[in-house]
């Protein structure tokens, strides 16, 4: 089973400097609608069965164009909402960095919890269990091959990576997942294993069905010669060649 992890587009709150969390009305800017009609035109391509999206807003407008490009139904899962800030929500980054828990937070993620919130070692722990039991969900209903997506946050995605690669969760800010990036792991029996990280190229080829013979393989170099930024870019060229 293989599942997409894809970060939303550029929100209201990333142009703003400020610690979204889980407040109401952070929505896409005008920049994030683009990128989720660009994600939408490349991830269509692929044979994806299944849409799950964080409730935030954020995330579900950024597979909204994917969804109806696929024809289905968004599933959503509030294990994969934002980190719960607590008292931190809605703070401006610069005063945020000046806080003793930020260095916390960034050198020592499971000893790290948010006052009135949760602790990050909580968010990994619902957010991999949340993927476990979706993935074995999808692979019952669609078989043990199928491609499934899930739309979340940076936090949330770095820490499902952090598990997947079997690195302590206080490693977890090493990880970079930008917006409308997504990142790419592949369960088995044994283990996952990780595709890609923090892509926003074009070329996705990698991720369709294999033959029987080496479908267990995991792997799929990212295409460094692929325009970044979700093929926006490479999009932008192709319309001035043609004017």
């Amino acid at each position: 089973m293989t599942v997409i992890l894809l970060r939303h587009g550029v929100s209201t709150s990333n142009v703003a400097r400020t610690l979204a969390g889980r407040s109401e009305g952070v929505e896409l800017t005008e920049r994030g609608q683009e990128q989720a009609r660009a994600v939408a035109d490349r991830l269509a391509q692929l044979p994806i069965t299944e849409i799950v999206s964080s409730p935030l807003l954020r995330c579900r407008q950024t597979v909204a164009p994917l969804a109806e490009k696929l024809s289905l139904e968004l599933v959503v899962e509030d294990r994969f909402a934002e980190v719960d800030y607590g008292e931190w929500t809605g703070r401006e980054l610069k005063e945020l960095v000046q806080e003793p828990l930020w260095k916390v937070v960034q050198q020592h993620a499971s000893g790290a919890v948010f006052p009135g919130g949760e602790g990050l070692a909580n968010v990994q722990s619902r957010a991999v269990a949340a993927i476990r039991e979706h993935d074995g969900r999808v692979a019952q209903r669609d078989g043990a091959d199928a491609l499934w997506l899930v739309c979340t946050h940076g936090d949330v995605i770095k820490a499902v990576l952090a598990d997947a690669l079997g690195i302590h969760l206080d490693g977890f800010q090493r990880i970079v997942a930008e917006p409308a990036s997504i990142s790419v792991v592949r369960y088995t029996p044994t283990c996952p294993f990780v595709w890609r990280v923090n892509d926003t190229g074009v070329d996705l080829s990698a991720l369709m069905p294999k033959p029987a013979d080496i479908r267990s393989v995991p792997g799929g170099e990212v295409n460094t010669d692929s325009s970044a930024d979700n093929g926006i870019d490479k999009q932008r060229r192709e319309q001035q060649q043609a004017q």
